[in-house]
């Protein structure tokens, strides 16, 4: 680290800064460690809703402009945006991130890189040439951080990285901030068109095909008889017109509604009673956290690190991707059981408190950064 410098600089290199779970870690790892680091970002492709959120907010932050194929020039930009901003350590949120930062130092940047997996690609399979291109792309000096035991396991097999490089840090969340509220509730369910006799079902993620809203809709197609059951779907991305084609093809536009982008997600949480998640791949997603934290039961598919997070018949109910009949059947049973939803509800914000604490994840993360910016 530059000694003459009062924080060490840590620049975040992502794909993009729309609004998603590693873009959501990022900004908060940010702002909660702004009293001893300075933060720059780095994206590959467009900066999205979230980078204009961070300009307004006085951080540092550029477009990599990354073209199709192995972009060098892209690796270049970055080379010299990190030297510009006097880095000391590179954050990078997933593979081609990571694959960039590493890149970077090809073309004569020495930063320690710290690689965050937050979730593996579907399907997940070894390919035997990243597994060899990665004993060249790792330098002794970083560090390689899972957000799961689920998601480590698959560094180590499909991606050769030597188990003692890989720690696992749990996503955690605020919990003062997603606690269950009675205020508010009934205004913010009137706003939404709920009436008392509703069951609100929230789905947050998003709107990319991994996060298999498509299911979620066809569960609903299958509830078409229970119309106080009522789906709102949180989120923007490439596949909302998809979703709303299968909305109206289905006949669901009175049960199912896209609320798009929202900054109020702890007052649509408080004014729901279900929250439900149909990816087809997952690593530990912050939306259930926040979902349990208000105490909300869970719908959702067991994919990835989902079962380290919702325990299956304790804080809520899992079943396969795509298995829309299931689906609907637990999204029916828990709307129909007042008293589970509570029950899931209770042990639901207990696990996330013992579990999935913000104040332990950001701590973890700032003595990663310590370390590596004195190597």
């Amino acid at each position: 680290m530059n000694q003459t410098k009062q924080k060490p600089t840590v620049c975040h290199v992502l794909h993009t800064l729309s609004v998603g779970g590693a873009e959501v870690l990022a900004r908060e790892f940010s702002r909660q460690g702004k009293e001893h680091f300075r933060f720059v970002f780095a994206c590959l492709d467009e900066l999205g809703s979230m980078g204009k959120e961070l300009l307004a907010d006085k951080f540092d932050v550029i477009s990599l402009q990354r073209k199709p194929g192995i972009d060098m020039g892209a690796a270049k930009r970055l080379k010299a945006y990190c030297k510009a901003q006097q880095v000391d350590v590179i954050h990078a949120h997933q593979y081609t991130p990571f694959f960039y930062s590493s890149l970077s130092r090809v073309l004569g940047n020495r930063l320690p890189i710290l690689f965050t997996e937050h979730g593996r690609t579907f399907p997940d399979y070894r390919r035997n040439k990243r597994v060899f291109a990665n004993q060249f792309l790792f330098s002794r000096k970083d560090s390689v951080i899972a957000v799961g035991n689920q998601v480590r396991n698959a560094l180590i097999a499909n991606e050769g990285i030597a188990e003692k490089k890989i720690e696992v840090i749990y996503n955690g969340i605020d919990v003062r901030k997603f606690q269950p509220r009675i205020d508010g509730r009934s205004e913010t369910r009137a706003k939404l068109g709920l009436s008392e006799s509703d069951t609100a079902v929230i789905h947050v993620a998003r709107l990319d095909p991994l996060k298999d809203h498509i299911s979620a809709v066809r569960a609903f197609g299958l509830l078409k008889s229970n119309p106080e059951i009522r789906l709102l779907i949180v989120g923007e991305g490439q596949e909302k017109a998809n979703i709303e084609n299968e909305i109206r093809n289905l006949g669901v536009e009175k049960q199912v509604e896209m609320l798009g982008l929202r900054s109020d997600i702890p007052e649509l949480l408080n004014a729901s009673d279900v929250c439900l998640l149909t990816s087809r791949s997952e690593g530990i997603p912050l939306t259930l956290a926040e979902a349990m934290a208000t105490e909300l039961p869970v719908v959702a598919t067991n994919v990835g690190g989902v079962s380290e997070i919702v325990l299956d018949g304790e804080t809520g109910l899992l079943c396969d991707a795509r298995d829309v009949e299931s689906l609907a059947s637990h999204i029916s049973h828990l709307c129909s059981s007042a008293a589970q939803r509570t029950d899931f509800g209770k042990a639901g914000r207990n696990r996330i408190i013992s579990h999935f604490n913000a104040d332990s994840m950001h701590s973890q993360y700032q003595d990663k950064y310590r370390e590596l910016a004195q190597s």
